[in-house]
């Protein structure tokens, strides 16, 4: 892979409201991550996202209503494609209930509820790719 690509693919991180990229082309793989921000700085990002991240998901007024992705990887609903989902609309979950998997370089990692309510929409398709914070169900 040629450096000016490389640059390129720097200066889409720094740009954007990703924290890390994983890329493999060939033989040839790079993984970038973020340095941490300053609460202030990490406060602006994310109350100031771009308009295409906001269109991935219907608008919900207040975030404390949506359970979010705690990182960018792809969103699943169950363990395996002939499972049941974790959860589906009408569900009622507590903190530790297990609502979907995220994968992310190839692991699989369990998003549990992190609070108490009931699943009033479910905002993604499976299989579908997320970032940080993108909104993955409506809780009520």
């Amino acid at each position: 892979m040629e450096i000016n690509v490389i640059k390129k693919i720097i200066a889409l991180l720094e740009e954007s409201n990703l924290k890390k990229i994983h890329l493999r082309d060939g033989d040839f793989e790079i993984s970038l991550e973020k340095d941490h921000l300053d609460h202030k700085e990490e406060h602006v990002k994310r109350h100031s996202r771009p308009k295409e991240k906001e269109l991935e998901s219907p608008i919900v007024e207040d975030e404390k209503d949506c359970i979010l992705s705690p990182m960018v990887g792809t969103f699943y609903v169950s363990c395996a494609p002939d499972q049941p989902p974790f959860v589906k609309v009408g569900d009622a979950v507590n903190e530790n209930t297990v609502v979907c998997v995220i994968e992310a370089m190839k692991v699989m990692n369990e998003i549990k509820a992190g609070k108490k309510g009931v699943i009033k929409e479910v905002l993604l398709e499976n299989a579908q790719a997320v970032e940080f914070e993108t909104k993955l169900f409506v809780i009520e």
